[in-house]
């Protein structure tokens, strides 16, 4: 079965143009090291929620918007080969390619695939 990376983060409305440069940069970097695809969208329509919701989860700002995004590989066993390799990448370094946006604020997880229709 296949496995995906999922991301959720917050992101300088201003910085979009560097944001999807940045991510379509990641995006030939992540291929050439096992991933099958890499998905980046930007917010058109998140709601902010009373409890729980994406902008809460991510503290987003009025100056900011939610993106959405995750990487699918084939199995774990080349995501973990391939994410330590990504890592590494002098490419991805934070002085090459800087993130335009807060990593802290950036939640991420590994989610194993369990209905693909």
């Amino acid at each position: 079965m296949t496995y995906v990376d999922g991301f959720v983060a917050a992101v300088p409305t201003a910085n979009r143009a560097k944001y999807i440069q940045h991510a379509s940069d990641a995006a030939v970097v992540f291929k050439e090291h096992g991933a099958l695809q890499m998905v980046e969208c930007w917010g058109d329509e998140v709601p902010d929620g009373k409890l729980t919701s994406f902008p809460l989860a991510v503290k987003c700002q009025a100056d900011e918007t939610v993106i959405f995004s995750w990487i699918l590989w084939p199995s774990r066993e080349v995501r973990d080969r391939g994410m330590a390799k990504v890592m590494e990448d002098p490419r991805l370094q934070p002085d090459v390619n800087p993130m335009p946006f807060d990593g802290k604020r950036l939640i991420y997880g590994g989610f194993e695939v369990v209905v693909d229709e």
